[in-house]
Parts: structure tokens; sequence; C-alpha cells
């Protein structure tokens, strides 16, 4: 569909031929841009209400810019997932507001300022070495429309951490929980929240962790109602779906 079958289409709803909501049905499947070694999904924003959003890892930095550029041109907030500092310098070469957060390992372009979510994201990781994953699913919940906070550090092995944090996390609409070892943060939380905890095990951990693995089957087994899981290291899915709850 062109710009001029889309004019059409408006003629239609102006001439009352087509009801808004037809229209609106139709342009949900508008096609992708093919760039040749990407098709690049401009319209998924209008179907499932988010952007597309790029996974840098084993792409070339050619590539990651020329896709971020094309997302840019029609308007609205980009993020790149792990992605590293030679392809923030590409794509910075195509889109000069673009910004590096290295923590997070992301790249992204945020000029829609609407907040989307009804109310806080909060994101809780257990130590400091579940940071960069935590700041994943914080950077995705900023750039998808959302006021985001975080509490870092307060793992069960000094629980009065956690404690300490406990009003703040009760005033959350959904939480995000990032640990490694042996996962026992989120099930944890679960217990002190009446709201959706969405666990996010990191890869981190002696040998016995597994990666992550640990942690993973220990969320899926947690006794607190309130908790669902995603996969290891997946900072992103854990702040994407914390977004979409927080539309509801």
């Amino acid at each position: 569909m062109n710009a001029e079958s889309i004019r059409k289409l408006f003629e239609q709803v102006r001439k009352g031929k087509l009801s808004p909501d037809d229209a609106v049905e139709r342009l949900r499947h508008l096609p992708f841009e093919d760039l040749g070694f990407a098709k690049v999904d401009h319209h998924r924003s209008l179907r499932v209400g988010m952007p597309e959003v790029i996974f840098g890892e084993r792409k070339t930095a050619s590539h990651t810019a020329e896709i971020f550029a094309r997302l840019a041109k029609h308007g609205g907030n980009v993020l790149a997932t792990h992605a590293d500092k030679k392809q923030f310098a590409a794509v910075k070469k195509k889109v000069r507001a673009a910004e590096y957060r290295e923590l997070a390992r992301a790249i992204i372009l945020q000029r829609d300022p609407q907040m989307y979510g009804k109310g806080t994201i909060a994101v809780v990781s257990a130590g400091t070495s579940d940071i960069s994953v935590a700041e994943e699913a914080v950077v995705t919940a900023e750039i998808m429309g959302n006021k985001v906070e975080h509490f870092y550090d307060i793992g069960v092995a000094g629980i009065h951490r956690l404690l300490a944090n406990r009003e703040a996390l009760t005033k959350a609409r959904v939480v995000i929980v990032c640990a490694g070892m042996e996962g026992a943060l989120p099930s944890v939380v679960g217990g002190l929240v009446g709201v959706p905890v969405i666990a996010v095990p990191t890869s981190v951990g002696y040998g016995a962790s597994f990666k992550g693995l640990t942690a993973l089957l220990g969320m899926l087994n947690s006794c607190a109602s309130n908790v669902s899981v995603v996969n290891i290291d997946n900072g992103f899915g854990g702040g994407y779906v914390a977004s979409l709850i927080n539309r509801l």
C-alpha cells in the first residue's frame, strides 16, 4: 500500500463509504519495507501497540544502522538491544539524535514524550552483577512510554535491603525482578506485593548456577502465584511484557 492508496482510503472514510474502524483494520496489515537483507515492519505499533525493535546481536554495524535509520524516518521512538559501540557509531552517522546506553547495551532514539503506561514499573536487581539485565528492562520500559523506578542490589542475601524498599515497591503497578544465583528474589518480592511480578533469571553465579539455568528453574517453581518468568538474561522481554500490563 503506497501513499496514493492510503489517500484513497482516507477519502472513502471522509465520504462515509468506509467506517473509521474498517479503515484502521486495513491499515493494520500494511506491507513491510524490504531492504534486501531485512524486511522492516513499520506498522507493528499499529497492530500490537508497540514499535518494531532491533536485536543487534550478530548484525553488522551497517545493517543495524540502516534498519535504525529507516525506522527513525517514520517517527516515534526506536530501540536496538544487544548492540555494541561499533554499531552505535554507525547508527550515529545516520541518526544524530541517537544515544547509547552502555550498561543496557542499547541504542535509543526517544522522541515521543507521551506516557502510555497507567502507573509505575519497578525494576529490581538482586545484585550489582544483575544490573546490566535490569538496565535493559529499564530502557525498554522507558522507550515504550512508562514511568520507571529502579531498586538495585537488594537481594535475599541481605533481605533488610529489600524490606527497606517495601513501601515503594507496593506502589508499583508491575515489578520486574532480575536475579541470578538460586533465583529466590522474585518469590520474596511476589509475597510482598499485590501486582504482577515478572522474573528475569540472569546468567550470574558460580558453577552450579549453570549460566542462569538454576535461577530459571527456581523462578519457574516459585511458590508466589503472581510471578511469571521470561528467559535467561531477557531484560527486554521483561520490560516489554511489563509495558503491556501497564497499559491495561
